[in-house]
């Protein structure tokens, strides 16, 4: 209507930008927050309105850190052919190569600056006010101590999701007693609590609703005495420690550090809000549903009707070396 009437004019065709032929100085730009669900392989990534709760653009990257993986072990294996063959080539130097403090591998660098780059284009595009990440998968201070309290912490379902992210990541997401990963999954108490059992996440473990009703109150030495190599390997993988899952999050802080250099608020959230959330406002589970749910200040409602998720593939921008060579 605007462009038949003569009102507006394009002014960016990717994306679609309008720009108006009289100046409006009395229109005050809305911000937007923009909310981040990084990934291992697919992040997601949406731009919300706090206070109406719609979703005003959602994307889900794939990204590349595959390739990059595969082609420094390909750069590695030609360097190391060539010193092989005792052809005129310089020696190898790496009792020099250091590490600086905060150092990543490229592969793992690659999906926190392919995150960067699509903020600030999102920054360009539209007026953001705030940034919102999911920063770990769980709470491991909640994990560690269930009886913490206060007025950051809800108990009940929000407590429960934190765990059960936590556990399904430990347990890849299948039952402990029969591996079914199809099903509904639960949690058990291996030391039953009618026998003393407590509550920390040692002594959890996820399990199928068959397995969970045919253990009941019973030890799980009584009921896995016929299956004494499930018993010995749930008894080791259930002592692994937390340190194993901070790993895991090493990127995930270091875009957090990246992203404060933005001059925006930085909301953080966990993946067991952002499963609360999601199951709160009956989203499917998809990456950038995941990414708008993500942080307290999800709305109570988000409209995300009329949304038609961008899927974005990461590509290299130029060679990984000074010279190709022929």
């Amino acid at each position: 209507i605007l462009l038949k009437n003569r009102k507006a004019a394009i002014l960016r065709r990717f994306p679609l930008v309008l720009i108006l032929t009289q100046a409006r100085p009395e229109a005050v730009a809305e911000p937007l927050r923009v909310k981040l669900d990084p990934g291992s392989k697919t992040s997601g990534i949406a731009v919300v309105n706090d206070r109406t709760g719609e979703v005003v653009w959602a994307a889900e990257l794939t990204h590349r850190s595959q390739e990059i993986h595969k082609a420094l072990t390909k750069r590695a294996a030609a360097r190391r052919s060539r010193r092989q063959r005792h052809t005129r080539y310089r020696q190898p130097r790496w009792r020099n190569r250091r590490h600086k403090p905060g150092w990543l591998a490229p592969s793992l660098l690659s999906r926190v600056l392919h995150l960067l780059t699509w903020v600030t284009r999102l920054s360009r595009w539209c007026p953001l006010g705030a940034i919102s990440q999911e920063l770990v998968r769980f709470d491991t201070q909640v994990v560690q101590n269930p009886e913490i309290q206060g007025r950051e912490y809800q108990r009940g379902t929000l407590f429960e999701a934190e765990v059960k992210e936590y556990l399904l990541l430990k347990w890849q997401h299948q039952c402990a007693y029969c591996g079914a990963s199809a099903t509904r999954l639960e949690l058990d108490h291996v030391h039953p609590r009618a026998r003393g059992g407590s509550n920390r996440v040692s002594n959890l473990v996820i399990a199928c609703r068959r397995c969970n009703e045919a253990k009941a109150d019973q030890s799980i030495e009584v009921f896995l005495a016929n299956r004494p190599e499930v018993l010995a390997r749930i008894q080791v993988q259930r002592k692994t420690p937390l340190a194993d899952a901070a790993a895991v999050n090493s990127t995930r802080w270091r875009l957090y550090e990246e992203l404060q250099t933005f001059g925006l608020p930085v909301e953080v959230g966990t993946g067991g809000r952002t499963r609360w959330n999601r199951s709160r406002l009956a989203l499917p589970k998809t990456h950038w549903t995941d990414a708008a749910a993500v942080g307290a200040s999800t709305p109570e409602r988000l409209r995300i009707e009329h949304v038609c998720p961008w899927l974005i593939e990461a590509t290299g921008r130029q060679a990984r070396r000074m010279v190709n060579i022929d």
